[in-house]
Protein backbone atom coordinates (compact mmCIF):
# COMPACT_ATOMS: atom_id res chain seq x y z
CA UNK A 1 0.00 0.00 0.00
CA UNK A 2 1.21 3.76 -0.58
CA UNK A 3 -0.13 7.19 -0.13
CA UNK A 4 -0.84 9.68 -2.68
CA UNK A 5 -0.73 13.58 -2.16
CA UNK A 6 -1.92 15.92 -4.07
CA UNK A 7 -1.67 19.61 -3.62
CA UNK A 8 -4.11 22.02 -6.03
CA UNK A 9 -4.14 25.63 -5.80
CA UNK A 10 -7.13 27.43 -7.14
CA UNK A 11 -8.89 30.54 -8.05
CA UNK A 12 -10.21 32.23 -5.01
CA UNK A 13 -13.62 32.18 -6.85
CA UNK A 14 -13.27 28.96 -8.00
CA UNK A 15 -13.42 27.38 -4.31
CA UNK A 16 -17.05 26.42 -3.58
CA UNK A 17 -17.04 24.92 -7.28
CA UNK A 18 -14.42 22.63 -6.81
CA UNK A 19 -15.84 21.71 -3.46
CA UNK A 20 -19.28 20.52 -4.84
CA UNK A 21 -17.50 18.84 -7.26
CA UNK A 22 -15.23 16.86 -4.76
CA UNK A 23 -18.60 16.18 -3.01
CA UNK A 24 -20.51 14.78 -5.24
CA UNK A 25 -17.42 12.18 -6.66
CA UNK A 26 -15.69 11.55 -3.14
CA UNK A 27 -17.77 8.23 -3.32
CA UNK A 28 -16.88 7.15 -6.44
CA UNK A 29 -13.19 7.92 -6.09
CA UNK A 30 -13.27 6.60 -2.44
CA UNK A 31 -14.57 3.07 -3.81
CA UNK A 32 -12.50 2.77 -6.96
CA UNK A 33 -11.31 -0.90 -7.23
CA UNK A 34 -7.64 -0.10 -4.82
CA UNK A 35 -8.57 2.89 -3.14
CA UNK A 36 -8.66 2.12 0.91
CA UNK A 37 -8.50 5.46 2.22
CA UNK A 38 -9.37 9.00 1.40
CA UNK A 39 -9.35 12.35 2.70
CA UNK A 40 -9.31 16.33 1.76
CA UNK A 41 -7.28 18.51 3.81
CA UNK A 42 -7.60 22.46 3.64
CA UNK A 43 -4.66 24.75 4.36
CA UNK A 44 -4.62 26.94 7.11
CA UNK A 45 -2.78 29.87 6.06
CA UNK A 46 -4.94 29.88 2.88
CA UNK A 47 -7.77 28.88 2.39
CA UNK A 48 -7.53 28.23 -1.89
CA UNK A 49 -4.86 25.77 -1.40
CA UNK A 50 -6.22 22.00 -0.71
CA UNK A 51 -4.28 18.68 -0.59
CA UNK A 52 -6.14 15.23 -1.19
CA UNK A 53 -4.93 12.57 0.66
CA UNK A 54 -5.47 8.93 -0.45
CA UNK A 55 -4.09 4.90 0.06
CA UNK A 56 -3.86 2.34 -2.67
CA UNK A 57 -3.21 -1.09 -2.71
CA UNK A 58 -0.44 -0.94 -5.22
CA UNK A 59 0.19 1.48 -8.39
CA UNK A 60 -1.77 -0.10 -11.06
CA UNK A 61 -4.56 0.57 -8.75
CA UNK A 62 -3.59 4.41 -9.09
CA UNK A 63 -2.90 4.25 -12.38
CA UNK A 64 -5.84 2.51 -13.45
CA UNK A 65 -7.51 5.56 -11.70
CA UNK A 66 -6.13 7.93 -13.90
CA UNK A 67 -6.92 6.24 -16.68
CA UNK A 68 -10.78 5.86 -16.17
CA UNK A 69 -13.44 7.69 -17.00
CA UNK A 70 -14.01 8.89 -13.78
CA UNK A 71 -10.53 10.63 -13.25
CA UNK A 72 -10.99 12.45 -16.71
CA UNK A 73 -14.28 13.26 -15.99
CA UNK A 74 -13.24 15.09 -12.33
CA UNK A 75 -9.64 16.10 -13.65
CA UNK A 76 -11.16 18.05 -16.83
CA UNK A 77 -13.49 19.75 -13.93
CA UNK A 78 -11.27 20.81 -11.64
CA UNK A 79 -8.25 21.90 -13.86
CA UNK A 80 -10.08 24.70 -15.10
CA UNK A 81 -10.32 25.90 -11.60
CA UNK A 82 -6.24 26.06 -10.57
CA UNK A 83 -4.49 29.43 -10.23
CA UNK A 84 -1.42 27.37 -10.47
CA UNK A 85 0.23 24.16 -11.62
CA UNK A 86 -0.97 21.14 -9.15
CA UNK A 87 1.88 18.98 -7.66
CA UNK A 88 1.67 15.19 -6.27
CA UNK A 89 4.24 12.65 -4.44
CA UNK A 90 3.29 9.53 -4.42
CA UNK A 91 5.19 7.97 -0.90
CA UNK A 92 5.72 4.91 0.64
CA UNK A 93 4.13 4.84 4.65
CA UNK A 94 6.99 4.02 6.61
CA UNK A 95 5.21 4.11 10.35
CA UNK A 96 1.94 4.52 11.60
CA UNK A 97 1.62 5.82 15.69
CA UNK A 98 -1.93 5.18 17.53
Amino acid sequence: MFVRIVKMSFHEDKVAAFLENFHEVKQHIRNYPGNRFLELYRDKDNPSVFFTYSYWENESDLESYRQSELFKEVWAFTKKLFNDKPQAWSVDKLVTLE
